[in-house]
């Protein structure tokens, strides 16, 4: 005995009787007596204990069967049913060993099987027949190598059309007839079906969604071919309205999104038109300010396409026009200045309620009958008035040099237009006043005193400036002279020019020590030129032996006191303030300062005298006090900026270091006898 492989159990048998079973075989004890003489005999029966009626197919092999001895033993491949062929020969053969071959065979109890219950495919509208889509492929569980596992595909249905079909064989499903068209059906759905036995057995279904994607090949179209709109004038970058636009093509897609262009209409590109990329839309709006009162219609021919080009299949179809009329509505407009800003002139100095200029603006709404109004918006300096019908300006009051209210020259005043409407539109204009000079002012001597080495030379010069109020060019240069009424100056003094503002005073001849007053002239360079006389005071001091001052009076004052010579005359303006009550006092001081009787005059040197050309003496003082042209002496001076670049020390310098406090006047005691009174005043 002996153990059968799976699928392939082996038989052992002895004539005796049986030696071994597979399990779940029913192999009976087989055994056979020598010489049996009923031939063909029925030896035994194999079957299975779970067999199924022609479910199973038996055979054997080995000694005895297919080899010698041949014919022996055969076995009824249905039935399992195994016979004896021949007598048998114990001493020959003892037993046989016999393989037992079974084969199941396979019944059709199978469904076949999809992979997967909704395919989905994807293909484009337009595609030509025989475009494939995809494949749906199913499985059978049965015996591939019989016919209860040959599949066989169909389409049970997909609409009236039959757009598409499928390769009984392999399950590919491909396009079958021309003229898929998404605008018309996007989406097709296919019931399919595979049946084993070559489509003769068992069946069984599942699903197929084919999409159609979409091409360019439906042009967007107007919904209508008129469209009116209105728009306020003035308004630029508002959206006007819109005009509507049907594309069958896939929404959202480029296949669908259209491009506008305004082709008549609009030479100026008053207008520009783009789509809204939700709707899909023209959206019409003003590029620039429409003016109602030049133009109050337009009628513009606007075109529509996709951004994409048209699919070659599509149909041929002409661009789609529509006509775009625009309304322009009439609003109220602000007032305009023409000139803005406005500039003017005028002269300095004229007399209040000269006319400067008529300011006016215009009212763009001519279509409206509006009156316009004027006010001043700002006049700072309050020289203006203005006449709120007309717009003429005039002055209120003289324009003068100089003002903190001037740039450069300039007078800058705002002009409010409004007009009447409801609600009231105004609009603002700039009038620029240029205040022209004129010349109403002499130069002014700068400084009016000095001091000189009474020797020709290097000491006996001193350098003379002068200021004016005018600006150029009624200023420098300026020109400086002996007075003329004096002809006699010219013989110890001469006046030569340093540059367009200053001069230089020269000593012509050695002149004695003591106060000197020079009437000068002073003229500008302006039209007309303005001259004036002024005295310029000097002082003449010893001269030493390198040509400069060394001692004297002032000499002293200027070297050996360390006082300036602005500083002196500080102090000798308010002695004289001082003693302005007392004419004996005035006189006695005069008399210590060398102007009195006794003080050394050069030969042909010019007598000293007052601002008026008379000799200083209490007479010259109350011709001085009567002089109208001069202010009174407890009248406070008003000094103006002196400038940039002046050759004169300032004053607040000279006042800082004169006070009570840090100043010790006793050294007035050291300077002789003139200036006795000074000492006994501040010593």
């Amino acid at each position: 005995p002996g153990a059968a492989a799976p699928g392939s159990p082996r038989v052992w048998w002895q004539h005796e009787g049986p030696r071994r079973v597979k399990r779940a075989w029913v192999i009976p004890p087989i055994s056979v007596s020598e010489n049996h003489k009923r031939i063909p005999h029925l030896l035994v029966q194999i079957k299975s204990d779970k067999q199924q009626p022609g479910g199973v197919i038996y055979s054997i092999k080995g000694p005895g069967v297919d080899e010698e001895p041949l014919g022996i033993f055969s076995i009824d491949k249905f039935t399992g049913k195994v016979f004896l062929n021949a007598m048998l020969d114990r001493e020959e053969n003892d037993r046989f060993r016999v393989d037992l071959e079974i084969i199941v065979m396979d019944q059709n109890d199978n469904r076949p099987l999809f992979r997967q219950d909704v395919f989905t495919g994807r293909v484009v509208e337009g595609a030509e027949p025989g475009t494939c889509v995809m494949t749906a492929d199913a499985t059978d569980a049965d015996d591939p190598d019989t016919d209860n596992a040959v599949l066989r595909y169909s389409i049970l249905e997909q609409g009236a059309a039959g757009m598409f079909s499928i390769n009984a064989t392999t399950g590919e499903i491909c396009t079958a007839r021309p003229g898929l068209d998404r605008e018309t059906v996007g989406m097709y759905n296919l019931t399919l079906q595979a049946a084993d036995m070559s489509g003769d057995g068992l069946t069984t279904t599942a699903t197929a969604v084919i999409y159609l994607e979409d091409i360019n090949d439906n042009p967007p179209e107007f919904t209508k071919e008129e469209f009116s709109m209105e728009v306020e004038e003035q308004a630029a970058g508002v959206d006007v309205g819109k005009v509507f636009v049907h594309d069958k093509d896939l929404a959202g897609s480029p296949n669908w999104l259209a491009k506008f262009t305004i082709l008549e209409g609009d030479p100026e590109g008053a207008f520009a038109i783009h789509t809204d990329p939700y709707t899909n839309d023209g959206v019409l709006s003003a590029a620039k300010p429409l003016d109602h009162e030049v133009r109050d219609r337009f009628e513009l021919t606007v075109s529509v396409q996709n951004e994409q080009p048209l699919e070659p299949t599509a149909p041929a179809s002409p661009r789609a026009l529509a006509t775009v009329r625009v309304r322009v509505q009439d609003v109220n407009e602000a007032p305009i200045f023409r000139e803005n800003p406005r500039r003017v002139s005028v002269l300095e100095g004229v007399p209040p309620g000269t006319p400067v200029t008529t300011y006016t603006a215009s009212d763009p709404d001519t279509r409206q009958l509006q009156t316009l109004t004027y006010a001043l918006l700002y006049d700072p300096a309050d020289w203006l008035q203005l006449d709120p019908h007309t717009g003429t300006i005039r002055t209120k009051r003289e324009l003068l040099h100089p003002s903190a209210f001037l740039q450069g020259g300039w007078y800058i005043a705002l002009v409010l237009a409004r007009d009447d409407a409801k609600p009231p539109l105004s609009a603002t204009g700039t009038l620029s006043i240029e205040i022209l000079e004129v010349n109403d002012h002499a130069p002014l001597l700068q400084p009016p005193a000095g001091v000189v080495c009474g020797r020709p030379g290097r000491g006996g010069t001193l350098l003379l400036g002068a200021t004016d109020d005018d600006r150029p060019p009624h200023g420098a240069p300026f020109h400086f002279q002996l007075s003329p009424q004096h002809p006699q100056l010219t013989r110890n003094w001469s006046i030569t020019r340093f540059n367009v503002t200053h001069a230089v005073l020269a000593v012509l001849v050695e002149l004695p020590e003591g106060p000197y007053s020079l009437p000068l002239l002073l003229r500008d360079s302006g039209t007309p030129p303005q001259e004036r006389q002024q005295l310029l005071n000097i002082s003449v001091c010893h001269c030493g032996r390198d040509g400069t001052c060394e001692e004297g009076v002032l000499a002293a004052a200027t070297a050996g006191a360390g006082i300036t010579l602005g500083a002196l005359m500080i102090i000798l303006g308010s002695s004289i303030l001082f003693l302005r009550d007392s004419p004996s006092d005035i006189e006695d001081f005069i008399n210590e300062v060398g102007t009195g009787p006794g003080a050394p005059l050069a030969p042909d040197s010019p007598i000293p005298s007052g601002a008026d050309g008379v000799p200083l003496s209490p007479q010259g003082l109350e011709a001085a006090d009567s002089d109208p042209s001069v202010p009174p002496y407890d009248t406070a001076l008003i000094y103006d900026y002196e400038g940039s670049g002046s050759v004169a020390s300032p004053l607040s310098s000279i006042v800082s270091s004169l006070t009570d406090e840090d100043q010790d006047y006793d050294y007035l005691s050291d300077w002789g006898p003139r200036f006795r009174r000074l000492a006994d005043l501040y010593g």
